[in-house]
């Protein structure tokens, strides 16, 4: 990427090194996010600085280890996590997502040094950032980079602690996030999933694959109506919201989905409300308060999500089997974006698969 609202161009650059602590990887597959798009046209304003190679996690090869790595193998099979941390600060350590986006100042300082990401032959990662994956996810790296996208759903439902058996809403369910968020609730126990939304075709597809445990709810606009409607799905107490929304969404959407949960219950931001502009998401004071609810926002992911979501594909409790996936060459990126930016539905997955490096 050289620049914003430019197609992005493939050219040959120096061969990454690793150095100590890190780890340089051949990259098989990285999954193209709906939106990206808005990213290389500068929509979206991430603090993203060309020239850059981006691209946000993957799965690859390992080609070299630097000399503290002790398990890692030339060869091993590994997932490459995108969320980058600062480590000479354990309490606040700033973040970057390696060759997508940064947060704050630190955060961009990080970012200048992990500069490139997942739209290469070859990426330099932390060390900290590679997990070893099983060796059938090499037989469909296209299909497991959708890692990428299960454990950022999976990270807002950890850090809301959701609990086998219990009732969870989630705010975006027809969404790309939203979606998985629903795939990886009903693995990690959830007892039900209520799952508004706009997209009828979308509802119909989360019912029809998991069964009696959704609940969708067709939304109308009116927040009187959908509040009453997503109350009576969850068929009692609602324990936890996740909010996924993306940045085009109203306010009001995330706000009336909040509001569903109960006396005690938990509610986790994770989706783009507000970013674009539009009204602040604002909950009533006196609500928070007399009803003890907890409100938690939550960018990504802790590092050991990695090793929760890997576990839970590994044993077939989320399955990506179902997925739609849909495999571009390197060379083909600018098509892949185009394709990803109108197959953003649920389980719909696009990838970067670039050719062996040389």
């Amino acid at each position: 990427m050289t620049g914003f609202g430019t197609p992005l161009s493939v050219r040959q650059v120096p061969d990454p090194g690793a150095g100590g602590g890190e780890v340089v990887v051949e990259v098989l597959a990285a999954c193209v996010p709906p939106y990206a798009a808005e990213v290389f046209s500068g929509e979206r304003n991430y603090p993203l600085v060309p020239p850059v190679v981006p691209g946000v996690g993957g799965v690859g090869r390992v080609v070299h280890v630097g000399p503290d790595a002790t398990r890692l193998r030339a060869g091993d099979l590994v997932w490459c996590d995108s969320t980058v941390r600062s480590r000479d600060d354990a309490l606040t350590p700033d973040i970057t997502l390696q060759g997508w986006s940064s947060r704050g100042e630190g955060g961009a300082r990080l970012a200048r040094y992990v500069h490139d990401g997942s739209f290469a032959e070859l990426m330099r990662v932390p060390t900290e950032n590679v997990f070893p994956l099983p060796a059938t996810a090499g037989q469909d790296p296209a299909r497991w980079a959708a890692l990428g996208v299960h454990v950022i759903p999976y990270g807002g439902l950890l850090a809301g602690g959701l609990e086998a058996g219990e009732t969870l809403l989630v705010s975006g369910a027809t969404g790309n996030l939203g979606s998985s968020a629903v795939a990886v609730a009903l693995a990690m126990g959830a007892g039900r999933v209520v799952a508004p939304g706009r997209n009828r075709a979308a509802l119909d597809l989360l019912a029809a694959r998991f069964g009696p445990r959704v609940h969708p709810v067709p939304l109308t606009g009116d927040e009187a109506g959908d509040h009453a409607a997503m109350s009576a799905a969850g068929d009692g107490p609602i324990d936890m919201v996740i909010d996924l929304l993306p940045p085009s969404a109203p306010s009001s959407a995330a706000r009336t989905a909040a509001m569903t949960v109960r006396e005690y219950g938990r509610v986790v931001l994770m989706g783009g409300v507000g970013m674009l502009g539009g009204d602040d998401f604002a909950l009533p004071y006196p609500w928070v308060m007399r009803n003890s609810v907890t409100v938690r926002g939550q960018w990504m992911y802790p590092r050991a999500a990695n090793v929760g979501i890997i576990r839970l594909l590994a044993s077939g409790a989320l399955d990506l089997a179902p997925e739609r996936v849909r495999s571009f060459g390197l060379d083909a990126v600018n098509d892949a974006i185009a394709y990803a930016a109108v197959h953003g539905g649920p389980f719909d997955r696009t990838t970067l698969t670039p050719q062996p490096a040389g």
